[in-house]
């Protein structure tokens, strides 16, 4: 069940994003069911869902990421950002904190810039989005000068080592309220893409066989993704493990350090790393959308008085 805030919690109204968005009607069908909805395994039909949820949801009318690059599903991406805000609630009243005076840390904010286009729309945060990729980091630039209601609450900056994480970004007394991550998933190119097949193959079902995918080789990303993306050594645990140890050097810049953590087997690896490091409050929040489930984990290493 999706976060009782999440604007995605029902079906997909295809006639009213159609309106939004002229564009996705060209991948609108009627599916097995009898029921308006495009064919999940086609790359460009998902883009143009993902176009149509913004402009229609968040009024992001003008979003376009590089052929190849991550287009993520939006309601599990909003759902994360609703519960960061029950996080921050807890030091509020239980009210959640809203406008530019709050401040979050994209890592690897990706050329789709999701979270912050999300979270500055719902709460008016103010978000740095950093990434690697400086292919990724020039279309989420474009995206946020191409909408208005967004200049000046996202900047974008270049991470230059690919082994660090907040180093290099986080600048001397900048302060923050979270960070917020999804971590690259996979250990190997290798790994990443049987995980497609694995996902495609699923989509397809003996109901939906989508001839384009089915003979693609290598096998099309519905939702795309850059090697960045998807994998990196160590995997998901690896990398987060990571994060951990270099998060102790900024404790005092930021609240509440948090990332997605898709594979329950990480979590004992992420706790020790995490006791090691010497966290003062570990949470883990749990996150379902229809049966997929996923979960983030926050830590601190500020007292609730600081």
């Amino acid at each position: 069940m999706l976060h009782p805030r999440n604007r995605h919690r029902g079906h997909y109204d295809f006639a009213a994003l159609t309106e939004s968005s002229p564009a996705l009607t060209a991948f609108v069908q009627v599916n097995a069911f009898g029921d308006a909805s495009v064919d999940f395994a086609n790359p460009a039909a998902v883009k143009a869902l993902n176009q149509a949820l913004l402009a229609r949801f968040y009024g992001v009318s003008h979003c376009d990421i590089p052929a190849g690059y991550l287009c993520p599903p939006i309601p599990g991406r909003a759902d994360y950002l609703h519960y960061l805000a029950d996080l921050l609630a807890e030091d509020h009243g239980g009210v959640v904190p809203r406008g530019a005076a709050v401040r979050a840390l994209d890592v690897g904010v990706g050329a789709n810039c999701i979270y912050p286009l999300i979270g500055h729309q719902e709460y008016g945060w103010h978000f740095v989005g950093a990434d690697t990729d400086a292919v990724a980091l020039q279309a989420a630039q474009r995206i946020v000068a191409a909408n208005e209601a967004l200049r000046g609450a996202i900047v974008c900056r270049r991470q230059a080592a690919a082994n660090q994480v907040f180093r290099g970004v986080i600048q001397p007394g900048e302060l923050f309220d979270l960070t917020l991550c999804n971590p690259p998933f996979h250990a190997s190119a290798a790994a990443a893409a049987a995980g497609t097949r694995r996902k495609l193959s699923n989509l397809r079902g003996p109901r939906n066989d989508h001839p384009a995918a089915r003979n693609a080789a290598p096998p099309i990303r519905n939702f795309g993704g850059q090697a960045t993306e998807l994998w990196c050594p160590g995997g998901e645990e690896g990398f987060v493990r990571r994060m951990i140890r270099e998060s102790t050097e900024f404790a005092l810049s930021c609240r509440w350090f948090t990332t997605l953590i898709a594979r329950k087997d990480s979590l004992p690896g992420v706790y020790k790393s995490l006791a090691q490091a010497g966290a003062t409050d570990v949470r883990t929040v749990a996150m379902a959308q229809g049966q997929k489930k996923s979960r983030f984990v926050a830590w601190t290493f500020r007292s609730p008085t600081r």
